[in-house]
């Protein structure tokens, strides 16, 4: 541990480091920046305290941001969704205007963007943190319409309370069934933080109800991790279904809460399908997706390697070893920012080192955690080799506990930082 958070603070100090030099000497600019969430707010934020000369937009339509990370404790009334919303009332004393509409169209030739209310923005430099839409063709019979019965509460908001909703409701002995789709999709431990969450409430309120998980892979993030905490806390109340053992679901029925696999058929009383993803859907307008649907970028400014100008953020990004995470989104905001900054002016921005800690609970006091550190190799982010890590397999001296605290404060902390 004491090695993972020497690299962790070698990598932000590293990040950094330009950021510092490229304050000093910037013209000023015009650069819009496209989504809200963690890695937009950021980029925008951090835009501004490095140039405050720049123009900085950012266009979001929606006031207040519904956050993903702890919106599984909302399943487990462990918080509520309130307490997942965040307006950006300090993104806007922080200097940058916010723009409460959407982006229609993107013209990367002509440097602009065309806004659903009719308007135009000129930009030198465009910052793209669209997050991630659904691939609602990808499993047959699950859309837009199959989600009010059969949710997936993967952004989080509406859908988190309706399938909260479900889980009260059911009756005890009734059967949760969970999908998780293949890589890449956010939050890769989220699925398996999900399930954790929802057989601790089980214990507690239906205990004599469980859990399958169909998963549209053999291996997932932190699994020994995981299992091991299943094993300790929730014998006999999760069953894991790897891809191997027919967990990929090939089709569902909403109206009988079915899904079915190449294996058989699971009905569900509550069911929580997670379909596959893609970018935000203005990534692909603006040319910057590719035929996988997610943006290829370079690995020092995160710069479209489609359109020129561009550069790409957050889930949407194809980053190499890097996560889709908050963690990872915030820190490749702060490092965009000091690249545009840089070459806004001319110079060629520093390769970066960046880091990613991603938390996990699986009860309400027992955390776990990765961490990887990454830097630009061959034309992606790849993991520094003997950098980062994982929580011990073996924990003592209540270390879950306090992994569990560390998680909490990274939220207080990160939301304060990009929204507060």
């Amino acid at each position: 541990m004491s090695t993972r958070r020497h690299f962790m603070k070698l990598g932000a100090a590293a990040a950094l480091a330009p950021a510092v030099a490229s304050a000093q000497g910037a013209g000023a600019g015009r650069v819009v920046v496209v989504g809200g969430g963690f890695a937009g707010a950021t980029a925008a934020r951090t835009l501004k305290a490095l140039e405050p000369r720049l123009t900085v937009t950012l266009v979001e339509p929606n006031p207040v941001y519904t956050a993903c990370p702890f919106s599984n404790s909302v399943l487990a009334n462990l918080r509520e969704i309130d307490q997942q919303r965040f307006g950006y009332d300090g993104v806007k004393r922080a200097g940058v205007t916010v723009a409460e509409t959407s982006v229609t169209a993107v013209d990367a030739e002509g440097k602009s963007v065309t806004l659903a209310d009719g308007n135009k923005l000129s930009y030198d430099r465009l910052v793209m943190a669209p997050g991630i839409d659904f691939n609602w063709t990808a499993i047959p019979g699950y859309d837009e319409a199959a989600a009010q019965k059969m949710p997936h509460a993967w952004k989080a908001g509406a859908q988190t309370v309706l399938l909260r909703q479900q889980l009260q409701a059911m009756e005890d002995g009734g059967l949760v069934v969970m999908s998780a789709p293949a890589n890449p999709f956010r939050c890769p431990p989220g699925p398996y933080e999900r399930a954790s969450l929802i057989a601790y409430w089980l214990k507690i309120w239906k205990p004599k109800s469980k859990l399958l998980l169909l998963d549209a892979k053999d291996a997932f993030s932190k699994q020994r991790l995981f299992q091991n905490g299943w094993a300790e806390l929730y014998p006999g109340r999760i069953e894991w279904v790897s891809l191997s053992q027919g967990g990929k679901v090939t089709s569902v029925d909403p109206a009988t809460l079915t899904l079915v696999t190449e294996f058989g058929s699971h009905k569900a009383a509550v069911a929580n399908v997670i379909p596959p993803q893609r970018a935000g859907a203005i990534a692909a307008q603006a040319g910057v997706a590719d035929r996988t649907g997610w943006c290829p970028v370079e690995p020092v400014a995160f710069e479209s390697t489609l359109r020129p100008g561009i550069h790409v953020l957050g889930d949407a990004a194809i980053m190499g070893g890097m996560p889709k995470s908050a963690f990872a989104a915030n820190a490749q905001a702060k490092v965009c920012a000091a690249a545009i900054v840089e070459l806004l002016v001319g110079r060629k921005p520093q390769d970066p080192i960046l880091i990613n800690t991603c938390y996990s609970l699986v009860a309400a006091d027992y955390g776990i955690s990765i961490a990887g550190v990454y830097h630009p190799d061959k034309g992606l982010l790849a993991d520094i080799p003997g950098a980062g890590g994982t929580s011990p397999l073996e924990a003592v001296g209540g270390l879950r506990g306090q992994e569990a605290l560390y998680a909490a404060s990274w939220f207080r902390t990160i939301t304060a930082e990009v929204y507060g």
